[in-house]
């Protein structure tokens, strides 16, 4: 990559504006650096992954945008109930291990990921939308980035430094050839909004809704209620599972909905206004979440599985731990980026993964669903489902493996 007269200076670049490049966005200002942040679409756009978790408050609170998020009107949320036929059991995320935020929201991410950038903006970060990344060289001093504008124009940004928030467009990932196989087997997720219509006086608005296929235990679907009497509903299965059933996207995730009887009952009002959606292959990972002059965020580093609305924590907690070393390294300090944001991060996320794991081996819904549960242990797993799963004090993030196979045996 050459230079050319159309070279602008930066101090960071950031890819990405959603929820990650929005939050490290703002984070860095408040640090006093230049920020710019180029991303693909024009927002608002539509975007899978609505119902966030209580731990993601903290760093929308360290970012200085949860007052706007609290005021917003979002659908209130407070935990997660789980049926499986006739059995039946939530979490009240309030009620648990760890300290910090028990509630949360569900929301339309649309005007959530929105509201953040936007509040980036306010705080004194640069977006341009509709910008594409074509190309980026790390060779010299600075990273160089090339990049082509809605009207084709093309231009080349040198920046200290770059953060890769590209969720799923995994842009230095596929540039750099960083992508490697996540380990989890090839899913699907077939997904929509709709007006759902719900009358049953029990229903519980201000929880996910997650239910387990009657007669597959690896296929799952979620119930995200949204305030104004809509919700997301989707599907998860295998890709091989999901291409057995005929029909489009809508017409397969309504087929797979009616399956099971509970929901059936519950969406017997319901409104299917907007063609369903599908996304396959999404869990991914790397060889590293950083290089050098780059660090991946989010998605564009590692994604697991949507079974535990974990996507988004994820995503805000690397924002905050890359931004603190990013502060840390141009304020002169020597930063380990391996051991001050990587092996940090990946701490949660194997705890994450172990418990993703478990639920598709049938493991940990065995555990959820036991008559008699432990009310400390109980305790620690709302921590993890709540998105707690840092916190060093709890023996399910320290020991997640052991734990969770032996507590798996007891309930089998």
């Amino acid at each position: 990559m050459t230079p050319n007269s159309n070279t602008e200076q930066h101090d960071i670049l950031i890819i990405g504006a959603g929820p990650a490049g929005a939050v490290a966005a703002a984070l860095l200002r408040r640090h006093g650096h230049q920020v710019l942040v180029i991303e693909r679409e024009q927002f608002p756009r539509f975007s899978i992954g609505e119902s966030l978790l209580p731990q993601s408050m903290a760093y929308l609170e360290q970012a200085g945008m949860l007052q706007a998020v609290v005021e917003h009107g979002f659908q209130f949320k407070n935990g997660a109930s789980f049926v499986c036929g006739e059995r039946q059991t939530a979490f009240d995320f309030r009620d648990k291990h760890s300290s910090g935020w028990g509630t949360t929201y569900q929301v339309q991410r649309a005007d959530f990921d929105h509201l953040l950038a936007q509040q980036a903006e306010l705080q004194g970060a640069e977006i341009r939308y509709r910008q594409t990344v074509t190309a980026v060289d790390l060779e010299g001093e600075r990273p160089r980035t090339q990049v082509c504008d809605a009207d084709g124009r093309e231009y080349t940004i040198e920046s200290r430094f770059i953060l890769d928030a590209s969720g799923f467009g995994r842009v230095l990932p596929r540039l750099l050839d960083l992508e490697r196989p996540s380990g989890f087997p090839l899913r699907s997720a077939y997904f929509t909004h709709i007006a759902d219509g719900i009358r049953d006086p029990q229903f519980d608005r201000n929880k996910i809704r997650i239910t387990v296929h009657p007669e597959h235990h690896d296929v799952w679907y979620w119930l995200i209620p949204f305030a104004h009497g809509r919700c997301s509903i989707g599907v998860v299965a295998e890709s091989s599972f999901l291409n057995d059933v005929p029909g489009d996207e809508t017409t397969k995730l309504r087929t797979l909905v009616m399956q099971d009887p509970a929901l059936r009952a519950l969406l017997q009002h319901a409104e299917w206004d907007t063609p369903a959606r599908n996304i396959s292959g999404y869990a991914a990972n790397v060889t590293s979440l950083w290089g050098k002059n780059y660090a991946l965020l989010g998605n564009a580093g590692e994604f697991l599985d949507p079974i535990f609305s974990s996507g988004v924590t994820i995503a805000l907690k690397s924002a905050s731990l890359a931004t603190d070393a990013l502060a840390r390294m141009l304020a002169g300090e020597t930063v380990d980026w391996e051991a001050d944001y990587a092996k940090p991060l990946k701490r949660g996320v194997d705890t994450f993964r172990t418990f993703v794991e478990s639920w598709y081996a049938g493991g940990f819904q065995k555990v959820i669903f036991h008559e008699n549960q432990e009310p400390s242990i109980r305790r620690m797993i709302s921590s993890i489902l709540a998105g707690y799963a840092w916190d060093q004090s709890n023996p399910f993030v320290t020991e997640s493996k052991r734990r969770l196979t032996a507590l798996e045996s007891i309930c089998a």
